[in-house]
């Protein structure tokens, strides 16, 4: 995410101008918002056709896996040199992420999942604050909250709440998974250490997810045949591969790669604020393209959103630590990226 010490939240690079990095953090930050905010209105109408949600879930991944099976053989030598970073983001950003938030919303509401589940970022900032004893810059703190809050309003989360434990204990798994994410999106670029690339992590984290997910949702059950036939988008018809081509090219394949390049160029705790965006893209979308209205809170929700990514990103750097915690600076993702993601 952007940063301008060393450290994992902030970083300092010689190479990068400030304002250019900034704004080209802020700039994949938000195509990787968009792109896997994009990811529901294309996944919806395959599940209503008859897919399992993670059946959806691992042809998202596994297709993005294959297409990045090129860079994977080409950068092979992380298998050696960066195993544990590999298996996190595999586990934590990839299958985790996934499984526990479309079995939370088999239990809870969309709504409810979804908010806690972005509670990453918040969590991000209380492993940088507490864990790591760095400071982090109040207008960080404050973005975070308000987008919260914003979340809430987008989802309508006072809406057929209900409670249930193991529902509420597996979104909380989404959002500690979301969180590892984003505080391994930032891992590896630490002045004076060369970060593995961007882009091999990412084949290597799609891979093992593919690996986990195949497990876990069990492919060989699927109705294969909704892919080859056509699903309803509102009304309109559309082809299952088409959706499918979505999912994986533009909601996985552009939507991890952006975030990841992101983070190097953004702290993590602003490139999570920022990534609250794809809720708003998706609600957007599904208005537009799913026939799904906004009502006036969403509306109001979405703003306040926008304000938190704003006035995390527009910080600067917290004073009182020798590694201080950027709120928003140049340098998720120059090594891995941001979301997330949900659906």
């Amino acid at each position: 995410m952007q940063g301008n010490p060393a450290g994992p939240g902030g970083r300092g690079s010689a190479g990068k101008g400030a304002g250019g990095g900034r704004g080209a953090g802020l700039g994949l930050a938000l195509v990787s918002a968009f792109a896997f905010g994009g990811s529901g209105v294309a996944a919806k109408p395959l599940i209503e056709a008859g897919l399992d949600p993670l059946h959806v879930v691992w042809l998202r991944i596994a297709g993005a896996a294959l297409v990045m099976l090129p860079l994977a053989w080409r950068h092979r030598a992380l298998v050696v040199n960066r195993p544990a970073l590999l298996a996190g983001f595999g586990l934590l950003a990839v299958a985790g992420v996934q499984t526990c938030y479309f079995v939370a919303i088999s239990r809870i509401p969309v709504g409810v999942a979804l908010l806690i589940e972005y509670l990453g970022p918040a969590i991000v900032l209380g492993w940088i604050r507490f864990v790591q004893r760095r400071p982090v810059t109040r207008a960080a703190a404050i973005g975070v909250v308000l987008a919260v809050a914003g979340l809430a309003c987008v989802v309508e989360v006072w809406a057929g709440m209900r409670f249930d434990v193991l529902g509420v204990l597996l979104a909380l798994g989404a959002a500690v998974c979301q969180a590892g994410y984003f505080i391994l999106g930032d891992h590896g670029s630490d002045a004076g250490a060369e970060a593995p690339n961007p882009l091999g992590v990412i084949a290597y984290g799609l891979l093992i997810g593919a690996v986990v997910l195949t497990v876990v949702a069990r492919p060989w059950t699927m109705d294969w045949s909704v892919l080859t036939g056509r699903a309803d988008m509102d009304g309109t018809s559309v082809p299952g591969l088409l959706l499918l081509g979505w999912i994986v090219l533009i909601a996985t394949v552009l939507a991890y790669g952006s975030g990841v390049l992101s983070v190097r160029r953004l702290s993590p705790q602003v490139a999570g604020v920022v990534a609250f965006l794809e809720a708003v893209v998706a609600t957007v979308l599904a208005w537009i393209m799913l026939g799904e209205h906004l009502a006036a809170p969403q509306l109001i929700g979405g703003a306040m959103v926008l304000a938190g990514a704003f006035i995390a990103q527009s910080s600067r750097p917290a004073k009182g630590g020798p590694d201080p915690v950027a709120g928003g600076m140049p340098d998720r993702d120059g090594e891995l990226s941001t979301s997330r993601t949900s659906a």
